[in-house]
């Protein structure tokens, strides 16, 4: 009995060293050694210790290599961490415009309930990264749980060129969130005098 609680004692170390340097190979982009890991049954949805799927933390650092070999071991391509986002979002977020595509390619929604990777785009002021979600058929006004558009998160992160990109595909201009906000009303608290302006000059009320 002793040796069967030692062998099990032992088999539990192991596997949470093997966790340990799985997850280490994925934050450091060692391809390599999650290659090796993976090709000996590591699971391509394992979570982190923050309930980070594998994939989602790739995806946000731009770790093209390791992505793809997660994505070629069978990573879920939608998984979600405990906030609800997902791997192309947070790419989106994080402008890696490559693995945005990617991803997409692979199946992952641009649209869904919730926060999408277009919002998250435009968050961050990441053009190329809108301006490819939109050809690819996300949603220009798609809100966030409390209203938001990507329309108004660009203009709460000052970026000017992301609204007037926005703005040329259709936005639209007087959308109030939950909170009855506009994205006028967020450039004028901001102080963004130059988007103000433009919201005007495109047909801003308010």
């Amino acid at each position: 009995m002793f040796a069967l609680m030692l062998l099990l004692a032992s088999s539990g170390l192991f596997a949470q060293a093997l966790y340990d340097a799985f997850i280490r190979a994925v934050t450091t982009d060692d391809v390599s050694a999650v290659r090796a890991m993976l090709a000996r049954g590591m699971d391509p949805n394992t979570v982190d210790p923050n309930g980070e799927p594998v994939l989602v933390v790739a995806a946000r650092a731009g770790w093209e290599p390791t992505l793809d070999a997660l994505l070629a071991a069978g990573a879920k391509v939608d998984a979600a961490n405990p906030f609800g986002d997902r791997p192309i979002m947070v790419a989106a977020l994080s402008g890696h415009l490559a693995i945005v595509q990617k991803l997409f390619r692979r199946g992952a929604a641009l649209d869904r309930p919730g926060w999408t990777p277009l919002i998250y785009a435009a968050t961050n002021g990441n053009d190329e990264v809108v301006r490819y979600l939109l050809d690819a058929g996300a949603t220009i006004d798609a809100a966030a749980p409390n209203g938001t558009t990507a329309l108004m998160m660009a203009v709460r992160g000052g970026h000017a060129a992301t609204v007037d990109l926005l703005l040329g595909r259709g936005a639209d201009i007087n959308h109030r969130n939950d909170s009855g906000a506009t994205a006028l009303s967020w450039a004028r608290r901001e102080g963004f005098e130059a988007i103000e302006a433009t919201l005007r000059r495109r047909g801003a009320k308010g």
